[in-house]
C-alpha cells in the first residue's frame, strides 16, 4: 500500500473528531479521546463545550493534558467545580451528551475494561482502573470509543467488567433501568464501527483508506461483523492534518519544558 500522507493514528483521531457537534457537551478521557475533542473544538466544533473528570468546565486546553490534574485544563476552564458537583450535577443530572472513551480491553458489545489483565486476584497486568468511566458510560447521553485495533485489547470475553457499554446486546442496558443510549460508535486505527440496532453488536460500516476486511478480522478477537455497505472513510483534510500535527507538536514542546511564551498559541 502507498503512503496515503497520513498515520493510521491520525486517521483514528480525525474520523473521531468528526463525530462530535458544535453544540455538544463532552466528558472527555484523557489520551486518544482528549486528541479527537480537540482536534474537533479547534476545527469544525468550536463551541464545543469540553468537560473533564477534575471539575473543569468549558475548558480549552492549547497542550494535551498528561493527566485530569495536569494545570491546563483548569487555567483555560470557564469555570471549575468540585469533582463531587461534577458528578451529582453535571453527570448524574444528564447534563452531558457524549462520554468519549478508550479501553484496554473491549467486546463486541461495548463493554470496557480498564482494571486488571488476567485473574482480577492474581493478574498479569494491573491497570490505572476505571476512575470516572464506569459514571460516564451509563449517565452520558451516548458514548463514542476510540482505540487501536489489536486482538489483546479487542476481545471475545474482557477479563473484568469496569464499564457497562451493551452487556450481552439487545435490550441489556433497558432491562438494568439505563435510559441513555450508550456506546454509539468505536473509531479504530482501521475503521469505523456501530452498533447493530436491534443486537447492539459493533459492525464495521467504514475501512479508512487502503485497509481491508482481512486487516481489520486479524486485529480482532471476535468474528467481526460487515455492514451490507461498507464505506470508505474520507481521508484528512489539510486543515485537520494540520490542526492535530500542530497540536501534538505543541503538547510535546510543552511536556519538554520548553517555555510556554514561547510557544504559538491556537491552530
Amino acid at each position: 500500500m502507498s503512503d496515503p500522507g497520513f498515520t493510521p493514528d491520525e486517521m483514528m483521531t480525525i474520523a473521531a473528531a468528526r463525530a462530535l457537534k458544535n453544540d455538544n457537551v463532552c466528558f472527555v478521557g484523557i489520551g486518544a479521546p482528549s486528541a479527537a475533542c480537540n482536534v474537533a473544538r479547534l476545527t469544525h466544533a468550536p463551541d464545543l463545550t469540553l468537560i473533564y473528570e477534575s471539575g473543569t468546565i468549558g475548558t480549552a486546553p492549547d497542550v494535551l493534558p498528561l493527566s485530569i490534574g495536569d494545570g491546563e485544563l483548569c487555567d483555560t476552564a470557564v469555570t471549575t467545580v468540585s469533582v463531587p458537583e461534577m458528578f451529582r450535577y453535571w453527570l448524574q443530572g444528564g447534563r452531558i451528551t457524549v462520554g468519549f472513551l478508550s479501553a484496554a480491553q473491549l467486546d463486541r458489545f461495548g463493554n470496557i475494561n480498564t482494571t486488571v489483565i488476567g485473574d482480577y486476584n492474581s493478574p498479569k497486568t494491573r491497570l490505572p482502573g476505571g476512575g470516572g468511566a464506569p459514571e460516564i458510560a451509563s449517565s452520558c447521553g451516548e458514548v463514542f470509543i476510540t482505540m487501536k485495533q489489536s486482538l489483546r485489547g479487542m476481545v471475545e470475553k474482557i477479563d473484568f467488567f469496569t464499564s457497562f457499554g451493551h452487556g450481552d446486546g439487545g435490550d441489556a442496558r433497558e432491562k438494568l433501568g439505563i435510559i441513555t443510549k450508550g456506546p454509539t460508535l468505536l473509531v479504530t486505527d482501521l475503521a469505523v464501527w456501530k452498533p447493530d440496532p436491534q443486537t447492539k453488536e459493533f459492525t464495521v460500516v467504514s475501512l479508512h483508506r487502503g485497509v481491508t476486511r482481512d486487516q481489520v478480522q486479524a486485529t480482532c478477537g471476535w468474528q467481526a461483523a460487515f455492514a451490507d455497505t461498507l464505506e470508505e472513510t474520507p481521508p484528512p483534510t489539510e486543515r485537520e492534518l494540520t490542526t492535530l500535527r500542530d497540536l501534538k507538536a505543541r503538547t510535546e514542546a510543552a511536556h519538554r519544558g520548553e517555555n510556554a511564551a514561547a510557544r504559538p498559541r491556537g491552530a
